[in-house]
């Protein structure tokens, strides 16, 4: 049977754990712009994006065994579990091969950006205007750092589901979160 638009994320995960590679393209088409989107909040080069939309697909794909939906939204929030971990990984690769990280401040982008901070306020958020100069400011910090906050700031993720995907504790998140926060600062600080 071929499977058709209307066929749920469960329907379709069982028939691609059937092994019908249709279903499976229909799962890949249907959240390939969730997972690209949830990798652009990570990584800035349309490679990378890719190389995470693919990794993240090629994992859930030998991981549909272990999964069990149980609402309407079950498939969603499992691939993106499976996207942020992905991420996550890749950022700590990343931070293992400094030729691979991304330049530091040119002169004229410490000045534009010391530029912008000066006259705001101490909501250090509200200064990233600049999506350039705001990839590069995270690029400095931990992948924990950067992974809690992208994920709570840019994601909007609410502490306790921060912690259901990436396995930690309620209590690590949060000071995760304060720590990267205070991090953020002190790199802000040094372009005032």
């Amino acid at each position: 049977m071929v499977p058709s638009a209307e066929w749920t994320d469960d329907a379709l995960v069982a028939a691609a754990g059937a092994g019908d590679e249709a279903a499976f393209e229909q799962l890949f088409e249907r959240h390939r712009r969730q997972v690209a989107r949830t990798a652009g909040r990570f990584f800035s080069q349309r490679e990378q994006i890719e190389e995470i939309i693919q990794d993240s697909f090629t994992k859930a794909y030998f991981a549909l065994g272990t999964y069990h939906g149980t609402h309407e939204a079950s498939f969603r929030a499992w691939l993106t579990q499976i996207a942020v971990n992905t991420c996550y990984d890749e950022l700590r690769r990343a931070r293992r091969r400094p030729e691979h990280a991304i330049e530091d401040f040119d002169d004229n982008e410490a000045h534009e950006f010391a530029g912008q901070l000066r006259g705001v306020a101490s909501d250090v958020e509200s200064a990233l205007v600049s999506r350039d100069l705001a990839v590069k400011l995270l690029a400095r910090l931990s992948p924990d750092d950067r992974l809690v906050l992208t994920l709570l700031d840019v994601e909007g993720y609410s502490v306790a589901e921060i912690a259901a995907l990436t396995n930690w504790s309620v209590s690590k998140v949060k000071v995760r979160a304060h720590r990267a926060r205070a991090h953020l600062r002190r790199v802000v600080q040094r372009f005032l």
